[in-house]
């Protein structure tokens, strides 16, 4: 057994540092691991979340084995969630949308369903929109529409090896630790990153991860409801990687902007908590397409919690990226990119012209 299953499982370490993660992964790599040893690695890893310094050391352990990585595109920001949670339609996707169409540039990463239905790259597909598979193509997309979807080439090839070395089991079942940290595995040069998270208990270790990422603003958002992004009608925390304090944004009431988070300003009780606010947020039904639901959302046309709950988590991008400083005006031009067809007419520009083959460099920034 290798010496971080061993650790991991009989807790007889406090850490396991970096060079022992990378003994695995050579292993992994080349195919020098006991049967069922990977199993037995996810299993434990989705069962307890390691302590920070273990996270720390394996996502490093990974970086340190990565391609080299463009430098980080200034006033660009990532949506993306940690996944789990109640059904929901693709609240993110169509934030992104929303948030490039008012002018924040967008690098928005995913995977295809875990436990949803429908995964953002699986939404993409359905849209006839492609993911990008290199940097440069990433880069050329940014210039000319200011957003693009990179595809898996972001992530770790170990993810990929770890996936195919349980087969026939589906790593769906076992994998809940990398859809957790997935957000953190992805290689993305933005600037700032809004991160769903699901699972409460989680908070902790990944505020731990997030602060020793230095050069990326990194937003962790949770609410009640375990949706992992932004409601509007609860209230919701925001933790932070920069030392300042957490943002507390409070339910909107039904019809208004929402003032300034945390000032009580602009707040109220809201309508649709609980069993009705995941009703509003639902995915498409048996028989619905996906597309069209998905689209009726971005033109402004799903249910009013729809509609709030996109536009504030486009307002979060526009903040955390430092395009609009403060929050009544980012809720207010995401309400004219969504209510103007802006975001819709960015789908479908998308969808008429894709991403195109880059055989140059990325340019220097």
């Amino acid at each position: 057994m290798h010496e971080v299953l061993r650790a991991l499982i009989g807790r007889d370490r406090a850490v396991v540092d970096q060079e022992m993660w990378g003994s695995f992964w050579d292993q992994l790599r080349d195919g020098a691991l006991r049967s069922g040893e990977t199993v037995a690695l996810l299993s434990s890893l989705s069962t307890r979340m390691p302590d920070r310094g273990t996270l720390v050391a394996m996502l490093r352990s990974l970086d340190e084995r990565r391609p080299a990585v463009p430098a980080r595109l200034d006033g660009t920001a990532n949506i993306v969630g940690t996944g789990g949670g109640p059904a929901t339609f693709n609240i993110s996707t169509a934030a992104a949308f929303v948030a490039a169409a008012l002018g924040v540039r967008i690098v928005k990463t995913g995977s295809r369903a875990y436990t949803s239905t429908c995964g953002s790259h699986d939404l993409l597909d359905r849209l006839g929109i492609r993911t990008t598979t290199s940097y440069e193509q990433t880069d050329d997309l940014l210039e000319r529409f200011g957003i693009a979807f990179p595809g898996n080439f972001v992530y770790p090839r170990e993810v990929a090896l770890l996936a195919r070395s349980i087969v026939p089991m589906d790593l769906r079942m076992i994998g809940g630790f990398v859809n957790s940290v997935g957000p953190f595995l992805a290689a993305v040069p933005a600037s700032a990153q809004l991160v769903g998270v699901s699972d409460h208990a989680l908070l902790p270790v990944l505020g731990q991860v997030a602060a020793t990422v230095a050069g990326r603003r990194i937003w962790l958002c949770s609410n009640e409801l375990g949706v992992d992004e932004l409601v509007s009608s609860v209230d919701n925390i925001v933790l932070t990687n920069d030392g300042t304090d957490a943002i507390r944004l409070r339910a909107e009431a039904p019809g208004t902007l929402p003032g300034s988070p945390g000032d009580g300003t602009g707040t109220g009780t809201g309508t649709g908590t609980g069993t009705d606010a995941i009703a509003e947020l639902r995915p498409a039904a048996a028989g619905e397409d996906v597309v069209d639901h998905f689209l009726a959302v971005l033109s402004g046309a799903g249910t009013p919690l729809a509609t709030r709950t996109v536009r504030l988590n486009a307002a979060a991008l526009a903040v955390a990226s430092g395009l609009i400083d403060g929050w009544p005006e980012a809720i207010r031009a995401a309400d004219d990119a969504l209510r103007s067809g802006a975001a819709r007419d960015l789908v479908d520009r998308l969808r008429t012209h894709p991403a195109r083959s880059v055989i140059t460099t990325a340019r220097a920034r």
